[in-house]
């Protein structure tokens, strides 16, 4: 160890503590807003104007109408954690905020609003019904943003974004004309997802799938000729009123003499042929499918193999249309009960199986979508995807944890056009226009005064908006102020790191790194940091339906925003979810307790500490904590920059809460209440000191609040915690400090297990004899025989050298390296405990006995439900071991 470790300058902590203005009991409501707004008014989440290099991020931008969830404060802890973390780093931090327009949820609000004044959006038009949208969206859209900065969330608020601003407006347009002049845009007729209460379609990614109970209906299709015909099987059968071919596999013997034949569609005089695909699974089922163009994306593809016609039979809302026949006008459920009960009648109803099946439906409403074909625009995705692989196979871009590139890679390489075009008003309205004169179509990115073919000015632009992803897609530079070549855009981007949920990995992360890749040339982020789902404590979703939600808010009111976000941190791991539990709400509290409790007593005991040298080496205790705290903060960064904010949490905690409260701080007492020796008060005062001060710093990213509360009562000169530099090594590392201390801590535990097993009262002075093997034991314990003294309740301390003979009467302990022995005469009546301890032996028996009879029992084994047999063996083994304890202990006494 370094001269600098064993004699600390006064000016290595900087600031000596005043007299306490510490509140006996620590209040959030107070602290958090006071501080919060502080550090917004200073400018303190802005960049600096220069420092050691930049890091910036992008927030997820949350629904601008919607509400902070559970979910939502996980995410904005983590991304504030990192950020002020590398801005004690010294690097230039930007941390941009934002809003998404949410193009769905929030034109369903509105109109369900609308709905309670007896109104529609038709009623009002388009342009009346966005106006009322934004005055919705200004009404409302602050209280998300409210609520982040409740959580203290250090994001530079003068950079703040919403989706549908002018300057994402203007990317958005800007990247879907270049997309469209590359030919990388295109309108065509194609089967999508259709959902129909939101009356738009959604892309793949949107349908959220469900296993549910449903029916499998076995259908004959009479032959044409009179023949028997073939049966297919459906759970939809009234789609099958939109078929137009049967298929089977080419080399399936059973049907090859059919293949080429017509069979008759039932309920109607229409024939339809039977086709040879090798799409069928002749192995599957009766091995004879359906074949309906219109309502199922693989009956899309064999359609356009066989030039096969499109019937629709939907409408928008999913009744049936003319081309549902006797049925039109009927909901879809509806149709297909009638259908059902039509075949059974005409003898065309072969059977009925009940089955479980996965079901579609639409992530916002969680209605059932409906495969439908549709006339819509789509972005080709080969030539996008191809680079986005391949940024993520080299390494150029990287997730934590590794196993998500493997999915992400996974669905890349299997990945579908995107549909980007929606049904609705609310959103960036799709910049093309249509020639009422020739028919043209022009792409732009303004509206153009006159038709591009003809001059003609009757124009009208597509009426769909753009999928809300769509605009989110360019967020990582849109923001940054691109297309304009901004200094931020320059400075920031790439940005450094991405913190997001697994379970938008498709909907978002790809379409950034494949947008970021094509207009900036390079990754929209150098890593994803992936997180889980937050469940309840039973590991089930949290939903309304479940009514297991949990409101952060009311958490934040009743607990401060500190004890939230280290409760959502505390093992949190990288790409797991998170099973919330209630109670380690009440844990991290008392964590935040101990940590301004022992701020308040360094403070009332360091308030007329002196700066300048201090004389001499400083003791053992003070060198084992320098270096304890020196481990704690390598270990902490090295968790940082693995993105391990569990495993930091973890460590901080075990650091303050065991060595620094419990051990130190009870070991500098003797030397803080000895007005006789100045010097050793005055070394313990500074460490205290320097490990408070160096602790909050560590702290910080975590609880930003209670420490920033701390450090203003710590320092003179004033000025922000979260601006000071994060802990570096400093030379105070003492492995043979650490190692002496371990062996004395050793000796105190056992010793407060022997006098808290033979019931010593604890004031009672014990006299203590310590065996041990070699010199480096002694001198450790020697070093520490004052420690052992005040912490094991101590009369005299006395070590002997192996081999040595066990005191009479006496109670032991056998560590490595040394055997603890604790003569128990005139500790306690011997006699007395003697007795008492045969009643317990009597006692253990007695239940040994009674649990091993009920255990033979084979009534008990037969009828007893698996976890209470377990439990009561789980009894008999804990009862054998007391029963062990409490012989061994009766010898002892003996």
């Amino acid at each position: 160890m370094s001269a600098r470790g064993k004699n600390m300058r006064a000016e290595e902590y900087g600031k000596m503590g005043e007299e306490s203005r510490m509140d006996t009991v620590y209040d959030p409501r107070r602290t958090e807003s006071k501080w919060y707004r502080f550090w917004e008014e200073s400018g303190c989440f802005r960049p600096a104007d220069d420092g050691g290099g930049n890091f910036s991020l992008v927030m997820p931008p949350p629904n601008v109408t919607g509400v902070l969830h559970l979910g939502h404060a996980m995410d904005i802890a983590l991304q504030d954690i990192l950020t002020r973390y590398h801005r004690m780093r010294g690097l230039r931090a930007l941390w941009v905020p934002g809003t998404d327009h949410a193009g769905i949820a929030t034109q369903a609000k509105v109109e369900e609003h609308l709905r309670g004044e007896g109104l529609s959006k038709d009623d009002l038009g388009r342009e009346a019904f966005l106006s009322r949208v934004w005055d919705w969206k200004e009404e409302h859209g602050g209280a998300i943003t409210a609520q982040i900065r409740r959580l203290g969330a250090s994001c530079d608020w003068d950079a703040e974004r919403f989706t549908l601003d002018e300057g994402c407006s203007r990317a958005v347009r800007e990247v879907f004309v270049r997309l469209y002049e590359k030919d990388l845009i295109y309108r065509g007729n194609y089967i999508v997802n259709w959902c129909p209460v939101c009356r738009t379609a959604i892309s793949d990614i949107e349908v959220e799938h469900e296993e549910q109970e449903g029916h499998l209906w076995h259908i004959r299709y009479p032959g044409a000729d009179g023949g028997d015909g073939i049966t297919v099987a459906t759970t939809r059968p009234e789609t099958m009123l939109g078929d137009t071919a049967v298929a089977v596999h080419p080399e399936d013997e059973r049907y090859r003499h059919l293949i080429g034949k017509y069979v008759i569609l039932p309920l109607t005089d229409k024939k339809i042929p039977v086709i040879a695909d090798e799409y069928v699974e002749r192995d599957f089922g009766a091995g004879a499918v359906k074949i309906t163009p219109a309502h199922d994306p693989n009956d899309f593809e064999v359609g356009r193999r066989h030039n096969l016609e499109s019937v629709n039979i939907l409408n928008e809302d999913a009744t049936l249309n003319e081309n549902g026949l006797a049925y039109q006008g009927l909901d879809r459920y509806e149709a297909r009960r009638r259908v059902v009960a039509d075949l059974e009648t005409a003898g065309l109803l072969v059977r009925t199986e009940t089955i479980n099946h996965s079901v579609g439906t639409c992530y916002r409403c969680g209605t059932p979508v409906e495969p439908r074909v549709s006339r819509q625009w789509f972005v080709r995705m080969n030539t996008l995807a191809e680079p986005a692989l391949q940024a993520v196979r080299s390494g150029r871009l990287e997730f934590v944890p590794e196993r998500f590139s493997k999915i992400y890679i996974s669905w890349m390489e299997n990945i579908r056009d995107w549909c980007i075009s929606r049904q609705l008003w609310w959103g960036h309205r799709i910049p093309v226009w249509y020639c009422a004169d020739c028919g043209a179509e022009t792409c732009a990115g303004e509206e153009p005064p006159a038709c591009t073919s003809c001059g003609g000015t009757r124009l009208t632009q597509d009426p769909d908006v753009l999928d809300t992803w769509f605009s989110s897609a360019l967020w990582p530079f849109s923001t940054l102020g691109w297309p304009e070549e901004t200094r931020r855009l320059k400075e920031f981007y790439p940005t450094t790191v991405l913190v997001t949920g697994r379970d938008i990995i498709f909907f978002w992360v790809a379409r950034m790194i494949f947008m970021g890749l094509e207009f900036m040339g390079d990754v929209p982020f150098r890593r994803v940091m992936i997180h889980g789902l937050i469940l309840d404590a039973q590991g089930r979703k949290m939903s309304k339906s479940l009514g297991n939600g949990v409101d952060p808010l009311e958490l934040i009111e009743h607990y401060g925003a500190d004890t939230l976000r280290f409760t959502l941190v505390t093992g949190n791991t990288p790409g797991n979810d998170l099973r919330f539990h209630p109670e380690r709400l009440d844990a991290s509290r008392n964590f935040l307790n101990k940590i301004w409790n022992a701020a308040r007593f360094v403070l009332m005991n360091t308030a007329d500490a002196v700066p300048g040298e201090t004389d001499g080496p400083l003791a053992l205790a003070e060198r084992w904590i320098l270096s304890r705290y020196e481990d704690a903060a390598r270990r902490v960064t090295g968790a940082f920059q693995a993105f391990d904010l569990g495993e930091a949490c973890r460590l901080l905690y075990e650091f303050i809460w065991n060595e620094f409260c419990d051990w130190y701080i009870e070991l500098a007492k003797n030397p803080l209440y000895d007005r006789e020796q100045p010097q050793a008060r005055l070394a313990a005062q500074r460490v205290l000191l320097l490990v408070l001060e160096g602790s909050l710093r560590l702290l910080h990213p975590f609880v930003p609040f209670i420490t920033e509360e701390i450090w203003q009562n710590l320092a003179k000169s004033g000025g922000t915690l979260m601006a000071q530099s994060w802990p570096a090594p400093d030379g105070y590392r003492d492995e043979e400090a650490e190692w002496q201390m371990s062996l004395i801590i050793e000796v105190i535990r056992a010793v407060r297990n022997i006098r808290a097993d033979m019931n010593v009262a604890p004031g009672r002075k014990a006299d203590i004899r310590l065996v041990v093997a070699g010199p480096e034991e002694h001198a450790a314990l020697e070093a520490g025989r004052g420690y052992i003294k005040q912490l094991a309740g101590g009369e005299q301390v006395t070590l002997l050298t192996a081999p040595a003979a066990q005191p009479p009467q006496s109670a032991s302990a056998v560590l490595t390296g040394v055997t603890v022995y604790v003569p128990l005469k005139g500790l306690l009546d011997l006699d007395k405990e003697v007795a008492r301890t045969r009643r317990e032996i009597s006692a253990a028996l007695e239940t040994e006995a009674r649990l091993e009879k009920k255990l033979q029992n084979a009534g008990f084994i037969a009828q007893a439900p698996e976890a209470v047999i377990a439990g009561e063996r789980e009894k008999l083994e804990k009862n054998k071991i007391r029963l062990k304890e409490l012989r061994l202990r009766l010898a002892e006494l003996q």
